[in-house]
């Protein structure tokens, strides 16, 4: 009874989002044709920019969009669109600091009066939407966009300082994380803490090791996953939706704090997400879904049913998937399972992260190396999809060694350089579509700051100038003061520390078919850190992408450890190297 209610109530939602109640509103998708449409009917446009996962968009739906008064405004005097922001990553990075629901009305030119954030009663969007009728003028929301000065192409020492100081300030030190009304782990933060106290930082240490811990409290303990964040400047009221970034990025951030602190409850966390994803969030072909909704039943608060064992939820019912195959959030998982296989060694983390590799390639690849974001994009192609691709590429050739992922790491560079660069020269637009009715595509600062890591440590893999140059490029937006010091302080830290030194080079040379090559191999792998250059040269396959070290020949495999342009001793046993390497991370932390 329980179920078919619950089918009820959605058919009638579906309903109402796509008007096919006589007396519903129109909703429309998001084309240049709609403020055309706008022009010649006097009209304005009003973008209803939700989640489908999101609960108050769903409340939204079922209170403020349901209002009589509200219906019959929107259908005399506006235009209404109505975006799913996973589907448009364009439109979601415009907008990305508003949250969802994020409601935006514009002139038929396509210039915005409104920006609003968060839930709107009935009444007050009664209000907004008759002032704007009577007054079509940006009102104090519409700020001009500031101008920024794109003319250095590295941190100053005061700003370095500054955020540092920033990185700092920003940590709550009674209830762990960065930032203090909602509590999350900001996998930027927490890897640059990492970072840090791998270098022998007792302060990050702590405050990594105080997140991570923190965070296991929006671990689901039925289902694996983690919410998206809590509210109240605690651990104890989540939001229940469970969104592909926050899972693949919890999950990459636990395996690397498993692989430096072997803690076992990092790795007990790390392998609940995963478990998540396997259950919920894998299609039958093995490529990843997006996310799964906060409501059982859209609008209803769902913290009893989250209190709920596996099987009385199971007896409700479960909520929502979104069966939608992004690349972009395809790329994320991949890499994060990648990392959790160099942490683990379990191959069968290896093998779904490349069942996923495989089926992306094969379904949203373009031509040159791009990837599309969906079957079908209503626009695009977005750098978000190429660059989680490559990322997660990189991230398959550097534990596997299996020269295909360096190639399509490859392709997928020059794709981005060819398509997304700035004219300026500083930074990567999020999107190549620079034809939406009033708004080019601009850079976006998490993306630059992705990009930025991944060519650099591309460059040392291939050795190749436009690799490098394409991280200075990056680079060269981030370090603005006005895009450096925004929240989080770490994202350009990160990038600077990067960009600043050779990654540790960790270098197998052997047969791919001898057990101690691969014993050396699964060592070298497993080193703590992201910011690392793991090789392993099988002669047979001819020299490596970037031969800028000349190994010797021993007749038997060895491994090598390279830092700061210069190379240890052969290493011929697996207990060898990892004596080594155990006395490097000593070193680093004293």
């Amino acid at each position: 009874m329980r179920i078919t209610l619950r089918f009820t109530l959605l058919s009638l939602l579906l309903c109402a989002r796509t008007a096919c109640a006589a007396d519903g509103i129109a909703w429309q998708p998001w084309t240049n044709q709609v403020f055309a449409q706008a022009a010649r009917e006097h009209k304005l446009v009003l973008l209803d920019l939700e989640a489908v996962w999101c609960h108050w968009c769903h409340v939204m739906d079922q209170q403020t969009y349901s209002d009589p008064a509200v219906i019959k405004l929107l259908r005399e005097h506006y235009i209404a669109i109505k975006v799913d922001q996973d589907a448009r990553p364009d439109l979601s990075n415009r907008y990305e600091d508003y949250g969802w629901p994020a409601t935006i009305v514009y002139d038929s030119h396509g210039s915005e009066i409104v920006k609003r954030s968060g839930f709107i009663p009935p009444l007050q969007m009664r209000a907004m939407l008759q002032a704007n009728v009577d007054d079509p003028t940006p009102g104090p929301s519409i700020q001009p966009q500031a101008q920024v000065s794109f003319d250095a192409s590295a941190l100053t020492p005061a700003l370095h300082t500054r955020l540092e100081k920033d990185f700092l300030a920003q940590y709550d030190r009674k209830n762990g994380s960065w930032g203090f009304s909602q509590k999350f782990l900001d996998w930027d933060s927490v890897e640059y803490a990492l970072v840090l106290a791998q270098a022998g930082d007792d302060t990050a240490r702590h405050m990594a090791r105080q997140t991570l811990t923190a965070q296991l409290a929006l671990l689901d303990p039925a289902w694996g996953g983690v919410y998206q964040y809590s509210t109240d400047g605690d651990w104890q009221h989540p939001h229940f939706e469970k969104i592909m970034a926050m899972q693949a990025n919890n999950l990459r951030i636990y395996a690397l704090a498993a692989m430096q602190w072997h803690d076992p409850a990092d790795l007990k966390a790390a392998l609940a997400i995963r478990h998540y994803l396997r259950d919920f969030l894998t299609s039958p072909d093995g490529a990843f879904y997006t996310s799964q909704d906060a409501d059982l039943v859209d609008g209803q608060h769902s913290a009893d049913y989250f209190k709920l064992d596996d099987a009385a939820r199971r007896k409700l019912g479960i909520p929502r998937v979104d069966t939608h195959i992004y690349a972009r959030e395809n790329g994320w998982a991949i890499a994060a399972t990648a990392t959790l296989y160099a942490a683990t060694g379990d191959d069968a983390e290896l093998q779904a992260a490349l069942k996923a590799a495989h089926w992306i390639l094969a379904n949203r690849s373009l031509p040159g190396g791009g990837f599309r974001h969906d079957a079908k994009d209503a626009a695009g192609p977005y750098l978000g999809d190429t660059l989680a691709m490559a990322r997660a590429f990189l991230q398959l050739y550097a534990v596997t060694a299996d020269r295909q992922w360096l190639m399509h790491a490859q392709d997928s560079a020059h794709f981005i350089a060819t398509h997304f660069a700035m004219k300026s020269g500083s930074g990567y637009a999020t999107a190549l579509n620079r034809h939406e009715k009033g708004y080019a595509p601009q850079p976006l600062r998490d993306e630059n700051a992705a990009l930025a890591r991944f060519a650099n440590l591309l460059f040392y893999y291939t050795g190749k100038p436009a690799d490098q140059k394409m991280a200075r490029t990056a680079l060269r937006y981030l370090v603005a003061p006005a895009i450096a010091e925004r929240f989080p302080a770490a994202t350009v830290l990160l990038v600077d520390r990067e960009l600043g030194r050779e990654p540790v080079h960790l270098a197998v040379v052997g047969a791919k078919s001898d057990a101690t090559a691969r014993a050396l191999f699964a060592i070298a792998r497993s080193y703590p850190g992201a910011y690392k250059r793991v090789e392993w040269w099988d002669r047979s396959e001819g020299p490596l992408p970037n031969p800028d070290v000349p190994y010797p020949d021993f007749h038997k495999p060895a491994a090598f450890i390279c830092t700061a342009q210069r190379c240890s001793s052969p290493l011929f046993s697996a207990q060898d190297l990892q004596k080594r390497l155990s006395a490097i991370e000593t070193d680093n932390s004293r």
